[in-house]
């Protein structure tokens, strides 16, 4: 039995293949984006105090006081790693404060 499929819907299946890992990539960085934009930044945050976070970052935090991570990360001079060390801040915080 063989089954003629149309050049479009072949050609469709054949992208949706060959970018499936793509296209997967770009979903878990959207939800991650939900996440990190979801997570708010306490007002009274000393960014000075908090251990690991690079002098620039520091200063820029400090500064322009994002309210939320997603907004953070978007600071020119704020690092992937400083905005790790500032979830694990927070982490730590809410553990010590529930």
């Amino acid at each position: 039995l063989s089954l003629k499929i149309p050049d479009d819907i072949a050609y469709q299946v054949e992208i949706e293949i060959k970018y499936e890992g793509y296209i997967n990539r770009q979903k878990a960085q959207v939800v991650q984006f939900r996440r990190m934009e979801n997570k708010k930044l306490p007002r009274d945050i000393d960014y000075r105090n908090i251990k690991g976070l690079k002098k620039e970052a520091q200063e820029k935090l400090s500064k322009i006081r994002p309210i939320s991570l997603g907004q953070a990360s978007r600071i020119s001079g704020v690092t992937p790693s400083d905005i790790d060390i500032l979830l694990i801040y927070l982490e730590a915080r809410e553990r010590d404060k529930g």
